[in-house]
């Protein structure tokens, strides 16, 4: 009995963190989500010009590199 309930004491624990962390998350309001979904897009369009201006340094070296070989 002492192993079965060793076996099912991480699940009952984790049953129970997660019934807690449910019952404290809240649902966003217009305000919360707005600056939520800015700063998101704001990190994608950094995030697009960071990979685009690697491309736009990386292509020429590339080529630079195989075209001489």
């Amino acid at each position: 009995m002492d192993a079965i309930d060793s076996a099912f004491d991480p699940l009952r624990e984790f049953a129970k963190d997660s019934v807690r962390l449910v019952k404290r998350c809240h649902k966003p309001d217009r305000k919360e989500f707005s600056k939520v979904a800015v700063r998101t897009a704001i990190g994608f369009v950094v995030m697009g010009f960071v990979g685009f201006f690697v491309k736009l340094i990386f292509i020429p070296i590339n080529n630079i590199i195989v075209g001489s070989g």
